[in-house]
This record gives structure tokens, C-alpha cells and sequence, in this order.
């Protein structure tokens, strides 16, 4: 970045205060932002890591201290706004309004609220349904998850469902059933090799199935004792997981005149709604990916809070700065894991564009196998699912992955 034309003064609020907050704040500060930034956050805690939620946390093997980020040090002077919801945003006016009525102006505004569990609309008891989003929601879990003879149903075979099943089965649940209306688990986002394999292996570490069918109430009065299929069939239950997918935390940004269909519409500077002082990060974020097929899409990943946050920061930085930045379109490349019972699932790139053309390209689906994902013979993405070696296998392949030229050069 060349030198600052304009002082660095005035506030940048934050809206959400996970993980995306707390690198948005941090790359604020590495892209040479001084000024005020005011990070917002519903839960009480500071920011921590999501993914042992489903697994080490679930399972018992990891307290919330071992989850919490630490602020770099860059960061130490960031106001913290915790327990506090943005409820309200009047983007014209460059203010927002929180849940304790108060309101904040800003000079620039980062988006980072994310997203909340999608729950069943179906009739029934509330009580013994579950999701997994937040470390209340896993505390809760799995206090039900350790009851002597707990039947566990879990809706949805998706990356949260799978790992979900998984752990309950590590805990020595006598019954874990795993819920879907598609044929095979997460066929979705990895096509039906890889979805036949999961199937097969969870299967054989005591995972039942019921595919191609879902949910069309709960039984029980009190709390749920089953859970009644589309067919009409009852599966009994004593504690139900939800994992039916996301919904993102826009209502805030109403009346703004935004693009707010699946999260926050951006441009490939993050920034929204053609207001430069306004930018998305993490999976709220509805971007165009310069390195595919620019198709603005979110992407719930791990890696992508990050990824956004840097580009997000400094897009916005040199906006308020009037600085020449030489800011090049957003061009991330998506990575994510899964850990579920003994074996590993590691993705680089993006398999959901190359379902239509996949292949093995080392190994065999009832051992390691790593797979390709490619459109118009080019290859997109790779997965590996096995041990360490597979997943090894799949890291070689990034490089060739990152010095792709883009689908649409």
C-alpha cells in the first residue's frame, strides 16, 4: 500500500464478533487503519474456533479456554461489545442501532454478522431438539448426548450432521440415526463417489441411515420421543439434532436497498451495494470468486473469515484513506476438513463446479482416495478422504490448484 493521503481517524464499526470480527479487526489495523474500530457481538465470549464444537468439544476432549482465539497484539486496543446484537443499520446516515438501544456512527462498516442454524418448521415438542452453531449449543448437546441409553436422531447427512453422528457413536450412544432426503451423505457438496464411500464407512462403525426420506413432525408431548418420516413412519428419539443447513443474520441490513437473497451480495472488492465504505467477510458474504467462474456465491469455510477479512480490510482502509491501494479482484481458493470417527476429509479448491466430471486420482474408495473434481477437463478441486497420506496427498495438488489462470481468462 503507498503512502497514507489522509489521516486515519473516525471508526470502523464491526457487525458480528466470531471469528470473522476478530480478523476483520486484526487486518484493519496490518492495513494501516488507526482510528477507532468497534467490534459487535451477540454471544458473551470472545471470538473462538467453531469446528471442535461437532467433535472435540461434543465429545469432552476440549474446554472452551483451548477454543479461544487470541487477539494479535496489533489488535489489543480494538472495543470489544459483547452480549450486544445489531439490530439496525441506516447505511446512508452511516449509523447503526443495537438491541440496548443504542445507536453508533461509523465511517466504514465491515458486515462479519454470519449465519444461525435453519430449524424444522414441523409440528411437535421443542424440547430434546438441538443444533450445533454456538459453545452453548454443544454444552447443551452433549449433556443429553451422556444419558444412559440415548436414542440420537440427527437431520441431515451434510459436514455438521456427519461429524455430529460420528462423535455421538464415539460416546457409546446406543442408537445414532442420520436423517436425509437425499439418496447419500454430503452428495451435495461431493458428488456420489465420495457420498457412497461416507455412507459405507459410517454405516460400519454403527451410523444407521434413513435416506431419501424426511421429517414431517415430532412425537411426545413434553419433549420429543420420536421423530415421524415423510412416509409416516416413527423413529424413536430422546434427542434430535438439527443440521438442515444455514440461514444469514441480514435482517439488520433491511431497507437499505441491498441484495440480501443469500447473504450479502458484494462485488469482487467485498464491498456493498456499491458503497465502498461498506464491506462483507466470511460466510455472510456473498462474493464473486475471480478465480472460477465469477459467480457471486458464499462459502461456509473455515478458511474464508480469513481469506475475506484481508481483502475486505484493506479494500475498505484505502477507500477511507484515499489511498491508491492496487487492489486486485478477490480471488480466494476455498479449503476445508472434516474429521469424522477415525478418518479425514480434505478439500482444496471448489468440488461443487466439477461434480459432473469426477475421477480418482490416487487410491481406491474402501481405502485412502483422493479425488478430482474438474470442469471441462480442468481440474477445479480434489478431495481426499482416509488417513494422514491421503490428506497429504490432497495438499500437493494446491499449488498446481493456485497457479491456475482463472476459468473466465
Amino acid at each position: 500500500m503507498t503512502a497514507m493521503t489522509a489521516p486515519t481517524t473516525g471508526r470502523i464499526v464491526v457487525a458480528g464478533g466470531s471469528m470473522g470480527g476478530l480478523r476483520a479487526a486484526e487486518q484493519l489495523r496490518a492495513a494501516g487503519w488507526t482510528g477507532t474500530i468497534t467490534v459487535i457481538g451477540d454471544e458473551p465470549h470472545m471470538p473462538y474456533n467453531r469446528p471442535p464444537l461437532s467433535k472435540e468439544v461434543l465429545a469432552g476432549k476440549a474446554p472452551f479456554e483451548s477454543l479461544a482465539f487470541t487477539p494479535k497484539a496489533a489488535a489489543a486496543d480494538v472495543e470489544w461489545r459483547l452480549g450486544t446484537r445489531v439490530v439496525a443499520a441506516d447505511l446512508d446516515r452511516r449509523v447503526v442501532e443495537l438491541d440496548d438501544g443504542s445507536a453508533i456512527s461509523y465511517d466504514g462498516l465491515v458486515v462479519a454478522t454470519g449465519m444461525r442454524p435453519r430449524r424444522l418448521r414441523c409440528p411437535g415438542p421443542l424440547t430434546g431438539r438441538h443444533t450445533v452453531r454456538t459453545l452453548a449449543d454443544a454444552q447443551g448437546l452433549r449433556d443429553e448426548l451422556t444419558r444412559p441409553g440415548a436414542r440420537v436422531v440427527v437431520v441431515g447427512a451434510g459436514f455438521i450432521g456427519c461429524e455430529v453422528a460420528a462423535t455421538a457413536v464415539g460416546l457409546g450412544v446406543r442408537e445414532v440415526t442420520v436423517v436425509d432426503p437425499l439418496p447419500l451423505p454430503m452428495v451435495g457438496p461431493l458428488g456420489e463417489l465420495l457420498g457412497r464411500a461416507l455412507l459405507k464407512r459410517h454405516e460400519e462403525r454403527g451410523v444407521r441411515f434413513a435416506l431419501d426420506t424426511g421429517v414431517s413432525g415430532f412425537e411426545g408431548e413434553d419433549r420429543v420421543t420420536g421423530v415421524v418420516l415423510s412416509d409416516g413412519s416413527v423413529l424413536p428419539a430422546d434427542v434430535v439434532v438439527e443440521s438442515v443447513g444455514s440461514v444469514a443474520n441480514v435482517e439488520w441490513l433491511e431497507g437499505n436497498g441491498l441484495d440480501l437473497s443469500d447473504g450479502v451480495l458484494t462485488c469482487e472488492q467485498l464491498r456493498v451495494g456499491g458503497r465502498p465504505e461498506v464491506v462483507a467477510v466470511g460466510d455472510v458474504a456473498r462474493f464473486p470468486n475471480a478465480r472460477y467462474d465469477g459467480v457471486p456465491r458464499r462459502v461456509e469455510h473455515w478458511s474464508i473469515p480469513t481469506d475475506t477479512a484481508k481483502h475486505a480490510a484493506k479494500a475498505l482502509v484505502v477507500h477511507l484513506t484515499g489511498t491508491d491501494g492496487d487492489l486486485v479482484p478477490f480471488a480466494p481458493l476455498p479449503t476445508f476438513w472434516s474429521d469424522q470417527h477415525d478418518f479425514r476429509l480434505q478439500s482444496f479448491g471448489a468440488p461443487v463446479l466439477g461434480k459432473d466430471d469426477v475421477r480418482i486420482l490416487d487410491g481406491d474408495p474402501d481405502g485412502d482416495v483422493l479425488v478430482g473434481y474438474h470442469t471441462g477437463g480442468r481440474l477445479v478441486g480434489v478431495v481426499a478422504l482416509g488417513g494422514q497420506a491421503a490428506a497429504m496427498g490432497a495438499a500437493r495438488y494446491r499449488t498446481q490448484l493456485l497457479k491456475q489462470p482463472a476459468l473466465t481468462a
